[in-house]
């Protein structure tokens, strides 16, 4: 592939080593696009594992790579400035929600702090269109499913919930501002290969082949919209090109939560389609070929005993609906896992 013979144009993607940030930024590749990716590379997971991932985007020709701290805004102004991106994906920040309870610091910091630096950055170099990760979990304490992004989640449970929801409320000030065009995407049970060692399906599958026991909580009784990364990643690139316009509709007597009279949106990214976490355990069991021991606990701090996703606005607005089933899905992440950790 020729670097030189294609556009200019380049779209910034932070949390480039993470988990959704690295296939963001491969299948921008694919799609012959120009990448400079943004990551510190913390330690809150394994980090060769992130490296791994850099290794992978490191080879390809339309991708640079600087290493650096979003909750550093004089960085982030001096970075912009060097490579005025057009587009923006926001996907670095301080994820979990369990960790949150014993680590408020790195949320305010990462999640605060580095969500002001980027909107600064956006500003001040032109930037087209932001495009952040927000969280399922800011829907709290609802109890009306599927969650829409037209309901108020005033309730949040969790800090990390209660920072992601700051987000969305920080983007819009800076939308209604500075038209600054924002987009946030509340991302539902994310998995797939090169997925996240703190997330369930990760932390069940390498139990299950060490021999050690699996918590299930709330008594086994949760269920998960699960959403594959491949659907993830299509409707992330689909709603960056789609810059967020106003809703010319939208009347402050009876505020919409997901638009408003500013440049901004908010969508549900989700399967639409929840399943029993139970049911996942089993289809590992198949695809491993061991059986798990299961330890049944009560409910987490923080976390709710469902979710699911209502996707209308992003299928009306973007024609796209995820397609990949759990079945298929966990089938994709334990090939992947097997090949990756050597595990037979």
């Amino acid at each position: 592939m020729d670097a030189n013979s294609l556009s200019s144009e380049v779209t910034c993607v932070t949390g480039v080593a993470g988990f959704i940030g690295f296939h963001v930024a491969r299948r921008l590749i694919e799609m012959e696009r120009r990448v400079v990716g943004i990551d510190i590379v913390n330690d809150y997971y394994d980090v060769t594992l992130k490296e791994a991932r850099l290794t992978l985007l490191a080879s390809q020709p339309l991708f640079h790579f600087e290493r650096a701290d979003v909750a550093e805004p004089e960085g982030m102004r001096v970075l912009f400035a060097r490579h005025s991106p057009s587009k923006v994906i926001h996907l670095a920040a301080q994820a979990g929600v369990r960790y949150s309870l014993e680590h408020p610091q790195a949320y305010v910091r990462a999640n605060l702090t580095g969500f002001v630096s980027i909107l600064e950055a956006c500003r001040h170099s032109g930037v087209a269109h932001l495009t952040y990760a927000s969280s399922s979990s800011v829907y709290g304490a609802n109890k009306t499913m599927p969650f829409s992004v037209h309901d108020n989640i005033d309730h949040p449970l969790s800090l990390y919930a209660a920072t992601k929801k700051a987000n969305e409320l920080m983007a819009h000030t800076y939308s209604h501002l500075f038209q600054l065009p924002t987009t946030g995407l509340r991302f539902f049970t994310v998995y797939g290969p090169w997925g996240r060692p703190d997330m369930a399906m990760f932390i069940f599958t390498k139990s299950i082949l060490e021999g050690r026991p699996i918590s299930l909580f709330n008594r086994g009784n949760m269920r998960r919209d699960f959403t594959y990364i491949d659907d993830i990643v299509t409707a992330v690139i689909r709603t960056s090109d789609r810059v967020a316009a106003p809703n010319l509709a939208w009347r402050g007597e009876k505020p919409d939560p997901g638009t408003s009279l500013a440049p901004y949106r908010i969508y549900n990214i989700g399967n639409n389609s929840p399943v029993d976490v139970t049911y996942v355990v089993s289809l590992l069991e198949q695809e491993l070929g061991r059986k798990a021991e299961r330890i049944y606990l009560g409910m987490q701090p923080g976390d709710v005993p469902a979710t699911c996703a209502d996707i209308e606005d992003l299928s009306n607005d973007v024609g796209f609906r995820p397609s990949t089933s759990i079945e298929e899905g966990v089938k994709q992440f334990v090939a992947w896992y097997k090949e990756y950790y050597g595990d037979e």
